[in-house]
C-alpha cells in the first residue's frame, strides 16, 4: 500500500504570485518546516528536468534527495519526483483560481515506502498530513503577508 496524502489551501493572492513562490524550489526552506536546504543541480529556474538536492528532517531523521522536475504547465501544475531513498516520493503542486485574488492550491505527496519506512506507513501518512497542513498554512502567512 502506497502513501498518498492530499492537502490544500486558499491563499488570498493570485494563482501567478502563488505558483511563482511555491514553484520555485529556491523558496521551499521558507515555508516547508522540514526542508533544511536545496541546491540546484541545474541552472535555474524551475523545467521539466530541473534537478535539486533537498535535505531534509522528518520523523527524527535527516534525509538528503534529489527532486527532478517530471511535468510542469506554468502557474497550474509542477511535478517533481525522487527515485532513491527509503521513501521515493513524487510531490505534485496544483493551482487552481477561485477568483482573480484567490488560490486554491492543492499539495499531493505520494510514494511507496522501502526498507524499515515500508513498516511505518501508517505513521508516515499521518505525519507527512500534518506537516503538509502546517507548510501550507506558513506559505498562506507569507504570501497575505501576515
Amino acid at each position: 500500500m502506497a502513501v498518498d496524502v492530499v492537502s490544500e489551501i486558499v491563499i488570498g493572492r493570485p494563482a501567478s504570485a502563488v505558483a511563482a513562490y511555491a514553484g520555485d524550489p529556491s523558496n521551499a526552506p521558507r515555508w516547508y518546516a522540514n526542508i533544511e536546504s536545496v541546491h540546484w543541480q541545474t541552472p535555474p529556474p524551475v523545467a521539466v528536468g530541473s534537478k535539486m538536492d533537498f535535505v531534509a528532517h522528518f520523523l527524527g531523521r535527516r534525509l538528503a534527495y534529489t527532486y527532478e522536475i517530471v511535468e510542469l504547465i506554468p502557474e497550474r501544475r509542477l511535478v517533481m519526483r525522487t527515485a532513491q531513498g527509503p521513501f521515493p516520493m513524487e510531490t505534485t503542486y496544483t493551482w487552481e483560481a477561485v477568483d482573480d485574488s484567490l488560490t486554491r492550491m492543492t499539495l499531493r505527496n505520494r510514494g511507496e515506502p522501502t526498507g524499515f519506512a515500508r513498516a511505518a506507513r501508517p505513521i508516515m501518512a499521518a505525519a507527512i498530513r500534518r506537516a503538509n497542513r502546517k507548510d501550507l498554512a506558513k506559505l498562506k502567512q507569507i504570501l497575505e503577508g501576515r
